[in-house]
């Protein structure tokens, strides 16, 4: 019974060809066509930290280097520290005889119990921070590397520039002529010189990297390295390593905490028309999209209502509970799909009469006298009916065992487009035919 809530029990045919759940598509107003997430551009809108909910633009996360100031993960289990104050005896400044309580902060760990301690790092008088930072001794290394390089890219780009400037031939009596000498004088004056970059090969300043240089002889290691026991508890994982690849150090005593990652916040538009298809809202600590076109809003939900047996060469019937999720009464029709690899595990015989779908109403789940609403429905086609969801009868005839039978399925249905359209009357919405290819999984034969 679990498995029937399952998504990926009935997947979506994406305009693509990409095969996702309802709940990983969005539906485009504007296209009207299933998107998925290779078919969208993604929009970084902001930044923020998942613990303290601080945001920050884009370019003072990429000089934090996308972690937050504040926040700490802890280097053994990865979880969030949090700061704990305690007191110690310190000497009195008026009396070096007498001691005093001073309160000071450190960090620990709920789930583990490490703390900042375990490390050697030193209690800080506030609870803001201060902690020591561990030193990437290859930091000089990649940040000359990284200004070099920057500094070359620029000069390519400049050079780029100048040759578009470069004349192809003698125009001076035309400049005279025409009084075009002061409009490129302008445009000269305008360009930056490449002098001013230093980075010509007579003049450039070459980094002095020292080669890698090949030993024949290993050092030697100690009398105890093979007899000595090893504590596995004070050893770090790969995992614990990995988090600190600058150090990648093998004791658990020399574990720093790591700054917390930043999280973003992210709009995602259709590739062929550029609409917005979700955009969240900005506050970090809001749940709520501003534009949220997710196919399970628009498209008729699919699911199977209860488990079948399946036999090999047998018809098993099947009972398909389709819901409409718009506001409209919906007019569905289902055909065999034209997918061939799927057709092979089975055969599907759909309903061939139009299937109607009661609008979505909230109000509805609480009353009980809202099943029938006035259709007059064929009970060799439909199973049951209540509110927006409606039971159909579907016959499964499997042609190999042991295996999952996965059948496709065509959807048509009509949709009310309530975006204007420059063709038609803006001021009345428009009905338009839909169609989508499922892969429903019936089950194990």
């Amino acid at each position: 019974m679990v498995d029937l809530f399952n998504p990926d029990r009935v997947i979506y045919v994406c305009s693509c060809g990409a095969d996702k759940p309802i709940s990983r598509i969005y539906f485009c107003r504007h296209c009207l066509k299933l998107r998925c997430g290779n078919c969208v551009t993604h929009e970084v809108d902001s930044h923020y930290c998942p613990n303290c909910l601080e945001s920050m633009p884009s370019a003072e996360a990429r000089v934090k280097k996308n972690r937050c100031g504040s926040c700490f993960d802890c280097p053994s289990c990865k979880h969030t520290l949090s700061t704990r104050a305690s007191s110690i005896q310190v000497p009195s400044a008026e009396d070096n005889s007498k001691t005093i309580p001073k309160k000071v902060y450190y960090l620990a760990c709920g789930f583990c119990r490490w703390t900042s301690r375990d490390a050697g790092l030193k209690d800080q008088n506030v609870a803001s921070g201060g902690w020591q930072e561990i030193e990437n001794p290859d930091s000089k290394t990649v940040a000359s590397l990284i200004e070099h390089y920057r500094a070359l890219a620029l000069h390519d780009k400049m050079e780029k520039e100048h040759r578009k400037t470069m004349r192809k031939r003698p125009f001076i009596q035309f400049s005279d002529k025409y009084t075009l000498s002061a409009l490129m004088s302008k445009k000269k004056t305008s360009l930056p010189s490449i002098g001013g970059l230093n980075l010509r090969s007579d003049d450039s300043k070459a980094l002095e990297m020292q080669p890698g240089v090949a030993v024949e002889e290993m050092e030697e290691l100690s009398d105890d390295y093979f007899t000595r026991a090893v504590t596995l508890p004070l050893k770090c994982t790969v995992s614990q390593m990995l988090m600190q690849p600058e150090v990648q150090t093998a004791n658990t005593t020399d574990l720093y905490p790591r700054h917390k990652h930043l999280l973003v916040k992210r709009s995602q538009r259709c590739r062929e028309c550029e609409h917005n298809l979700s955009k969240p809202e900005f506050n970090p600590s809001s749940i709520k999209f501003k534009i949220q076109l997710a196919a399970y809003y628009h498209v008729p939900n699919i699911r199977l209502s209860a488990e079948i047996q399946l036999a090999v060469n047998e018809k098993t019937r099947a009972v398909l509970t389709l819901t409409n999720p718009t506001q409209n009464t919906m007019h569905v029709t289902l055909q065999p799909g034209n997918l061939t690899e799927y057709k092979q595990s089975g055969k599907v015989e759909l309903p061939q009469a139009e299937i109607i779908i009661g609008p979505r109403d909230d109000a509805a789940e609480f009353d009980d006298m809202s099943e029938n609403m006035g259709f007059e429905d064929d009970p060799k086609i439909i199973s049951f009916r209540k509110a927006n969801k409606v039971g159909v009868f579907v016959d499964i005839t499997p042609l190999k065992k042991h295996v999952d039978i996965r059948l496709p399925i065509l959807i048509r249905y009509d949709y009310l487009n309530t975006m204007p359209q420059a063709q038609a009357d803006p001021r009345e919405p428009q009905i338009t035919w839909l169609e989508h290819q499922l892969i429903v999984n019936f089950g194990h034969a």
